[in-house]
């Protein structure tokens, strides 16, 4: 496990994003939430949102909900809980400005997306932008989180949260990207005590669609872009761990086996646009990998 760590510590010092590096610090080296949040500052514009490249496969410098769903989830990450912060409180007035909003859930992709280097999928095929209950579902957790109660913006977040997860019990298709949405709204909720309408019966279907999902041959991780159960690991008393132990130690095997010789791991997606920007952002996604392996093996083996 040393030679593990001392490699991808010598990849992410090498590589990193300023971002992804405070990260490592903060999780691997005693590093501060401050050197965190400096970073995470360089991505936040004017209106309270984020863009930038803030979310690494799609270029835009604009505020996008998708940008600001990326942002809230490194103050998740580093268990973030005051609602005055200017990050917050920056979310916050971008969500209720009614900007990438079509009444009911924020838009997936936007327009302006177009014009910057972006993968195939945040290409935005129409004028307006695409909703979407990615990242609406989280985004709308985030509000129940830190906007004042009783406020008009929390009870437009909790009214959306009502109607993303009656939408998901009508039959929403299972997607590896849109189930963790889902689970960071419950874990929101969770969090401020609320009970939302539907919620326990949306667990138990999010966890049978992760069933349909997670690859019955971990060997299918090495050159297929696969959901690993860890990725759907939202909250520190998620039942993922006690749902999928085998296939938990299964992607730690894979996670020690996986590493390349410079410390990384295989980024196993393209843009399939032809920008040759793809191979930056792939280098910025490797140190991401990083963290979230490491971290992994931290959890389930205690490393």
């Amino acid at each position: 496990m040393d030679m593990i760590f001392e490699k991808a510590r010598q990849f992410v010092y090498r590589n990193a994003r300023p971002l992804d590096l405070a990260r490592w610090q903060y999780h691997f080296e005693g590093g501060s939430r401050e050197a965190v949040l400096n970073a995470l500052s360089c991505y936040q514009n004017p209106d309270g949102g984020f863009g930038n490249a803030i979310e690494p496969d799609f270029w835009n410098p604009a505020s996008t909900p998708v940008g600001c769903w990326a942002a809230s989830n490194v103050l998740w990450e580093l268990a973030f809980d005051d609602p005055s912060h200017p990050f917050v409180q920056g979310i916050l007035r971008y969500l209720d400005s009614g900007a990438d909003f079509d009444g009911g859930r924020w838009y997936n992709t936007v327009p302006t997306n177009n014009d910057h280097p972006h993968a195939i999928w945040w290409t935005c095929p129409n004028d307006t932008g695409i909703p979407s209950d990615n990242p609406t579902a989280a985004l709308a957790g985030f509000i129940l989180r830190f906007a004042e109660k009783g406020s008009a913006l929390y009870r437009k977040g909790r009214r959306i949260a009502e109607e993303s997860i009656g939408r998901y019990l009508d039959g929403a298709e299972p997607e590896m990207h849109l189930i963790p949405c889902y689970l960071q709204l419950l874990s929101y909720a969770k969090l401020e005590g609320e009970t939302l309408p539907g919620a326990d019966r949306l667990q138990e279907r999010l966890l049978a669609d992760i069933d349909t999902l997670l690859p019955d041959d971990p060997e299918r991780w090495k050159t297929e872009y696969l959901p690993k159960p860890s990725y759907f690991i939202v909250s520190p008393d998620s039942p993922i761990p006690a749902r999928y132990p085998a296939l938990l130690q299964a992607e730690c095997a894979f996670v020690k086996n996986a590493q390349l010789s410079d410390g990384s791991y295989p980024v196993t997606w393209d843009w399939a646009t032809g920008y040759p920007e793809f191979s930056v952002a792939a280098n910025w996604w490797k140190s991401d990998l990083i963290i979230k392996n490491l971290l992994l093996l931290r959890r389930v083996e205690n490393i």
